[in-house]
């Protein structure tokens, strides 16, 4: 399946920490960007085609996949003069596509999926992402749940972090309400799961979460997948530093590449 990724926000939350870098970018350690580590996680689970719809500072985010160098994330080692070798087999990019589209710089969520139809015309189903936030989930297991319940949308639902606002699930997952007013048990957490169906319920100028979704509620086809082992978003410079130590301190349960965690592309 094709991975969608928003990457054109402003991240105004996160300009404590730097004016210059667009959110996906914001490192997470020394050196990995949000966005890089959340497309590894992806391409664990064998989904390595990506469509990034950009926005606020493309261009930075543009310029990183052109720069890119598996050595500046990996351990490494030279013989002067000659050749570098790659000591972590994971480091590089090997067999992805990445398809970088200009989505505009105000664009609400649902326009830039919108922008973006015509890249996912052969996908049944396709997966989405803020780009903010990474986990420890069983995609596999996600995707299933999501097709048995002949789902038009999925997301992950999650213990929120930092976030009063909310979902209501029944208890086989069916959304029967959203939330934005009083203190809820699960948040939208992103990890979406998508049936190009999802492109008849999106009008013009549309934010995805409000009326396509009301509409799928109406439909009985948004479901949420309810999910309290590790998901962390980055959304403001709190949790930058709360990542940055989890790095430093070798907790990293998003890197499932490393720690064999359900995947079927290790």
């Amino acid at each position: 399946m094709k991975v969608v990724l928003f990457c054109g926000g402003f991240g105004t939350r996160l300009r404590e920490f730097s004016e210059t870098i667009p959110k996906p970018l914001v490192p997470i350690g020394d050196n990995q960007p949000i966005v890089l580590a959340l497309m590894r996680y992806y391409a664990y689970y064998g989904h390595c085609e990506f469509v990034l719809c950009l926005g606020h500072r493309g261009n930075l985010i543009k310029n990183f996949f052109l720069d890119y160098r598996a050595a500046l994330l990996s351990n490494f080692r030279i013989s002067l003069g000659s050749k570098l070798d790659i000591l972590d087999n994971h480091a590089g990019i090997r067999g992805w596509v990445i398809n970088l589209i200009d989505t505009g710089i105000r664009s609400n969520i649902g326009e830039r999926l919108a922008k973006v139809k015509d890249y996912l015309s052969e996908e049944d189903y396709f997966l989405a992402n803020y780009s903010d936030g990474v986990t420890d989930l069983d995609l596999n297991a996600y995707i299933t749940w999501v097709k048995e319940r002949n789902a038009i949308a999925g997301f992950v639902a999650a213990p929120p972090p930092n976030s009063l606002s909310g979902v209501v699930v029944s208890d086989e997952g069916q959304v029967t309400a959203i939330d934005y007013l009083s203190e809820s048990t699960l948040v939208n957490a992103g990890f979406f799961v998508f049936r190009h169906d999802i492109f008849d319920y999106i009008e013009p100028g549309e934010e995805l979460v409000e009326q396509p979704f009301r509409r799928l509620i109406e439909a009985g086809k948004l479901f949420a997948y309810p999910y309290r082992g590790f998901w962390r978003p980055m959304d403001t410079f709190k949790d930058k530093k709360a990542f940055d130590e989890m790095f430093e301190s070798d907790h990293r349960p998003w890197e499932v590449w490393r720690n064999g965690t359900n995947g079927t592309n290790a």
